[in-house]
């Protein structure tokens, strides 16, 4: 199943121990007025829940309301070996979020009258590829430029790489020489050559290493203390070891594996697509300093920064500038994910923020902020059907009484009752992939089966189904599915890899 969002390295190298512990209390948690004794044990609930289920050995939370941070959260150990909690000035990496704090810097520049959003990257760097030139500063952002992905992805158990001979500028050569994805505007792809183009306009029209302007701009300006760039490679005061489970895998079943040691490795010039190490505490400060005017100054620029790029034809993309996105009525969500292991997401119109950082690759915090925030809005609530589309509350809702069998006929049924409740690819893959990772792998094929049948030229769809048929031991429907995808998709790098391991089996 491939996200909107993906991590960049994460590499197993070392056994350190087996975390099937109960979660820990917390070693810190601070409150204010704004969130009410009850809000407050809710929100620890989910994360000691969350934290068992996922064996996931360190977690900070962070709340806003009202324009101010209502609560944080230290839960857990930063560093096994060592038993080290996690305390409020442990730093996390927050990996592929880091494009949200990219985006911000991209409309400053805006702001400032340097860069314009619909002018094509050519106007403000030379010698790009002939292909590469009519592609907006906006499609970089969104991810529906078309240009090929200057890191291969892995394979195996190994790690990706940057194409060429793995040097900055063998990369950057290289990447230029290869194909267009597709033509540009007409679908979207997550890739790294979009951020490193960024990065050099940041560089160039700041007048400021990308890093300098961030931590001037941003970091500074909120009053962030802990955030700085760097991967394992590099001495990040506080910084939380990374860890993982064997094949990056973490269920419900208690069947982790051993945990072992990940490692980062984000080249310099791709650290405008991730490397950025934080708190959870200092994020929400930058949310509030996001959201009160300090960060963006003129009106109508934060709205502009969270809304959904377009495709040619006029259809809605998933991804905002730098900020992936769910546009579901009444609770919309803009969001920054990163490496399976942070995320935070901001409620425009519910006044409320989530940070949730870990330190295990496969925590998945997106998958149940929105349980967080069902403690003060309950409809949101996982546990009650919420926390997605009306269209996937409905199906769920039906698929709970007649059984997940029955969700074609389900499906049909409401489609032709009410247009508006055809469930979206995105939301289906969302729920699907919620299904697999509280171990419901007869639901979560259903719902997959049923995304490509309203999907059937989605690549991804069919993606999704092979990896939850393989994840359920059903390998010729994961063959199956994951050839059907590549047909669609030949660029898929997730189902060729999974076929070369099946075929051989």
């Amino acid at each position: 199943m491939r996200r909107a969002w993906s991590v960049f390295v994460f590499l197993a190298v070392s056994t350190v121990a087996n975390a099937a512990t109960p979660a820990p209390p917390p070693t810190a948690v601070t409150t204010a007025a704004d969130i009410s004794p009850a809000q407050k044990s809710g929100v620890e609930r989910v994360v000691r829940d969350m934290m068992r289920k996922r064996n996931i050995p360190g977690l900070q939370v962070a709340i806003v309301r009202h324009g101010r941070v209502v609560m944080r959260g230290a839960y857990g150990i930063a560093n096994v070996q060592d038993d080290v909690p996690v305390t409020d000035d442990t730093v996390f990496s927050i990996n592929s979020a880091t494009k949200s704090f990219t985006g911000v810097a991209i409309m400053q520049l805006v702001e400032d009258g340097k860069l314009a959003l619909d002018a094509p990257v050519s106007r403000y760097l030379d010698g790009l590829p002939a292909t590469w030139r009519p592609v907006t500063v906006r499609q970089l952002l969104t991810h529906t430029s078309g240009l090929p992905d200057i890191l291969v992805a892995p394979t195996g158990q190994g790690t990706g790489s940057l194409v060429g001979d793995g040097s900055e500028a063998s990369a950057w050569a290289t990447v230029q020489t290869l194909p267009m994805d597709f033509p540009t505007g007409t679908r979207s792809r997550y890739n790294q050559t979009n951020y490193v183009i960024l990065g050099k306009l940041i560089d160039k029209y700041s007048g400021q290493p990308f890093a300098d302007f961030i931590r001037d701009r941003q970091f500074g300006v909120a009053g962030m203390k802990t955030a700085r760039f760097g991967d394992s490679r590099d001495v990040v005061p506080h910084r939380a070891q990374p860890y993982r489970y064997p094949g990056g895998a973490v269920t419900v079943s208690g069947t982790h594996g051993v945990l072992h040691h990940a490692f980062d490795e984000f080249a310099p010039f791709i650290r405008t697509g991730a490397g950025l190490n934080a708190s959870a505490g200092d994020v929400a400060k930058w949310i509030v300093a996001l959201e009160d005017g300090r960060l963006l100054r003129k009106p109508g620029s934060l709205d502009t920064l969270w809304a959904r790029g377009k495709f040619n034809d006029g259809r809605d993309a998933s991804w905002a500038l730098g900020w992936p996105t769910y546009a579901r009525d009444p609770h919309p969500v803009v969001a920054g994910i990163g490496g399976r292991r942070s995320a935070f997401f901001v409620y425009p119109k519910d006044d409320l923020a989530v940070v949730v950082l870990t330190n295990l690759a496969g925590a998945n915090p997106e998958d149940f902020i929105d349980e967080i925030a069902g403690q003060f809005y309950p409809e949101l609530l996982v546990a009650n059907g919420g926390g997605l589309s009306p269209a996937i509350h409905a199906l769920r809702t039906a698929a709970l009484a007649r059984g997940f069998d029955a969700l074609p006929a389900i499906a049909d049924a409401q489609i032709a009752r009410d247009a508006a409740l055809r469930p979206a690819e995105g939301d289906l893959n969302q729920w699907g992939g919620r299904l697999m990772q509280d171990g419901e792998l007869p639901n979560a094929i259903a719902v997959f089966a049923l995304a490509t049948q309203l999907y059937p030229d989605s690549a991804n769809t069919w993606d999704s189904l092979g990896e939850a048929n393989e994840a359920a031991g059903n390998r010729d429907a994961a063959i199956a599915a994951y050839r059907k995808s590549l047909a669609l998709d030949p660029g898929n790098a997730n189902a060729e890899r999974h076929l070369a391991v099946l075929q051989t089996q």
